[in-house]
């Protein structure tokens, strides 16, 4: 198995600390968007930071519900993408916070750099599982949806008589043939 940790425990462990993380980062942000839009001085983004507490919430919540946590890190590496898209224009030098903002666009590049490293390293790991399970091949060529081989069956139902209402109406059969 070749992944950037010793072990797959470690990389899960990981996984389950960035869910935490991601639960705690989304209710700061759920709770107090305002507060934290006016550290930042991108106080119109208040209502987006909000949302994106939403879901860095419902990422993390998806982190630690589910047996593979691979979707849910590379969910986090998406919305970390999209927080610094978000961040960059409180750079520019009309913002009279953009040392804040700096330290919040070093934060999460160092948050995405676990986040990447991680969703890798249990991606890796998932592969390689995939890779070393045995297939199974389904042979499906001795069924035929019927109780006996097709030989015994034909002409079991040569005697059988038709019903009226299962025979074609006299109006609609053929002409008798001379």
């Amino acid at each position: 198995m070749a992944t950037a940790w010793p072990d797959e425990g470690s990389a899960h462990g990981l996984a389950q600390g960035l869910g935490w993380f991601s639960i705690g980062l989304g209710v700061a942000e759920a709770v107090a968007p305002e507060r934290l839009a006016r550290f930042l001085g991108m106080e119109r983004s208040a209502q987006l930071i909000r949302l994106y507490g939403i879901r860095e919430i419902v990422t993390g919540l998806g982190i630690l519900a589910r047996q593979d946590p691979v979707p849910g890190l590379w969910a986090r590496v998406g919305g970390d993408a999209l927080d610094l898209a978000t961040l960059a224009p409180g750079l520019g030098p009309g913002n009279p916070q953009r040392q804040n903002v700096a330290l919040a666009v070093a934060a999460v590049a160092g948050v995405t750099a676990l986040d990447v490293v991680c969703a890798r390293a249990l991606s890796a790991a998932a592969e390689e599982e995939r890779r070393l399970r045995p297939r199974l091949i389904r042979d499906y060529g001795a069924r035929r949806g019927m109780p006996r081989p097709p030989a015994d069956m034909r002409g079991a139902a040569a005697d059988f008589p038709v019903p009226r209402d299962m025979r074609i109406p006299e109006p609609l059969r053929p002409y008798p043939i001379h």
